[in-house]
């Protein structure tokens, strides 16, 4: 029976958890736990999709929330390969409380941003979360930061990789 089934791969896979979508990952010999890594972004989530692609290549035990803050992102994000997904405040609120690491634009700290798609309840969720932020430094929408005009979306994501393996 099905229900059968499912007792026997829990028992033969003692390695493993169970994720939401009811899929086991297995947790390997050198893992404890997994980690859970909130990818938040906004307008297209092309940074978002670059973040769950080199993640999940890299850090493939990880286990990965993206929240998009309009549905346009979210599915971009889904398409990358997050284990879940979600759209809109609620949803960042909720999901910085749950994230061990947020990664994301810097933007999602900052009230207004993203032409207005990070809302002050959003901002103040990711700021005031126990969570440890990965932020990537993109100068836009009215808000510099000095030292890092030089650097390439692709170095920034590069870097933020390398933390986020530091953390894990």
């Amino acid at each position: 029976s099905m229900v059968a089934s499912r007792k026997q791969t829990a028992q033969t896979a003692p390695s493993a958890i169970r994720c939401r979508a009811g899929r086991y990952r297995n947790m390997g010999k050198d893992h404890s736990r997994i980690m859970r890594i909130l990818v938040i972004d906004a307008q297209g989530g092309g940074l978002g999709k670059q973040l769950i692609s080199r993640i999940k290549k890299e850090i493939p035990e990880a286990f990965i929330t993206a929240v998009g803050t309009n549905s346009a992102a979210a599915e971009t994000m889904r398409k990358a390969g997050a284990d879940e997904t979600a759209t809109g405040e609620n949803s960042v609120i909720v999901a910085s409380r749950r994230a061990e690491i947020i990664v994301g634009p810097i933007g999602i700290v900052i009230a207004d941003s993203m032409i207005g798609e990070v809302t002050p309840a959003m901002a103040a969720a990711v700021a005031q979360s126990p969570a440890k932020r990965i932020l990537i430094p993109f100068c836009n929408c009215d808000n510099y930061i000095a030292g890092v005009d030089e650097f390439q979306t692709g170095h920034l994501i590069s870097c933020a990789i390398e933390k986020l393996k530091k953390e894990m």
